[in-house]
């Protein structure tokens, strides 16, 4: 049994060390051009995905930081706090570095016997070798071809990312602020260093200065030494309308995109490798073959998920936005309100380290 993932993305590199830890062999076809990374771009990861990452994919604790508490503002409330998620003696969530992760899982894959990393340099005919081929690549002709129709949103804003170095503290509390110009998340991946994601709402490109002007009208706890270069990307989601074409499956940010202000993207891939190896491992258990059945199963079993749980993302920034538009400060009274009450601070602490569990 051989397995083809098209890309060389953190997806693409996640599926295929979780399916040659299964003995799986897997060739990874990626692009001869070197995709250039940006090094301040950080991932979230629930405690239940490190947890499964861990067991399943690779180890990663020496590469992550844990983090214990979650604090969410608003400026509508003249930053008072609405949500606080909080475990004293265990982390609730963990950054990591995608420069780090990266090189962790392709360094170790590149000495398993099941992974061939193999430079795509013609056209994409050779379908017939493998039982299943698994696209992460939204550039390919495969891409044009099966995966072109999809439900997508843009926000017409940018999302800017740097890393700043400070003062060394314990950096254990990641902090959310709804600003009037759109979410600031301050994300701890160091004693000294501590990652930004700012979405902004506007059309416009801001620049570098004008991003780290903002960075320090809303930075409280930290003694800034340095801000590091600022990287951007313009926001969008999209959720494909069929998830495969026979034996070939969609994957990673080819299959779903979402809004950067829960941190809840990679998570959602992690929970798809785990729906795809469970079925995998199953067929394989009862001696079934292993082809576009196992497709047709994967989307059964995810896609109505995704598909809320990318809306529930969508409807929170809609919420905070249209709160911003009328000056209104409604919204973040009720969050507030609901964030006070146990129940429903568990509710929403449960779903954003383990999705929709249904």
């Amino acid at each position: 049994m051989k397995i083809c993932i098209l890309g060389s993305g953190l997806s693409a590199l996640a599926l295929a060390k979780a399916l040659v830890n299964e003995k799986i062999y897997v060739d990874l076809l990626v692009k001869k051009k070197k995709i250039n990374t940006n090094l301040s771009r950080t991932l979230g990861i629930s405690k239940s995905n490190v947890k499964f990452f861990n067991n399943y994919i690779e180890n990663i604790d020496d590469i992550i930081w844990k983090i214990k508490k979650i604090e969410v503002f608003s400026d509508n409330l003249q930053n008072e706090k609405l949500l606080n998620f909080e475990d004293k003696n265990h982390e609730i969530f963990s950054i990591v570095k995608n420069s780090n992760l990266s090189q962790i899982l392709e360094k170790n894959l590149c000495k398993s016997i099941y992974f061939s990393k193999i430079n795509l340099i013609k056209k994409i005919n050779f379908l017939k070798e493998y039982n299943l081929v698994i696209n992460t690549d939204y550039s390919n002709e495969i891409t044009k071809r099966y995966f072109s129709k999809k439900f997508t949103k843009k926000y017409n804003s940018y999302a800017y990312t740097t890393i700043i170095e400070h003062d060394k503290c314990r950096n254990e509390v990641a902090t959310q602020i709804f600003t009037k110009r759109g979410p600031i998340a301050f994300l701890p991946i160091s004693s000294k260093e501590t990652s930004i994601v700012y979405s902004l709402n506007n059309p416009n490109y801001q620049s570098e200065q004008t991003i780290k002007n903002l960075i320090d009208v809303y930075n409280c706890n930290y003694k800034i030494n340095k801000i590091n270069k600022v990287n951007f990307f313009e926001l969008n989601s999209l959720n494909l309308r069929s998830y495969y074409k026979g034996k070939i499956l969609a994957f990673g940010d080819l299959l779903h995109r979402i809004h950067p202000l829960a941190g809840q993207g990679f998570n959602m891939t992690i929970r798809d490798i785990k729906i795809l190896i469970s079925i995998i491992k199953e067929k394989k258990s009862l001696g079934l073959q292993i082809d576009s059945s196992v497709n047709s199963e994967f989307q059964k079993k995810s896609k109505h998920k995704n598909l809320i749980f990318s809306n529930g993302i969508d409807l929170i920034y809609q919420f905070f936005n249209i709160e911003r538009q009328f000056k209104n400060n409604l919204i973040s009274k009720s969050v507030k309100f609901l964030g006070n009450n146990s129940l429903a601070n568990k509710m929403f602490t449960r779903i954003a380290d383990k999705g929709l569990l249904f």
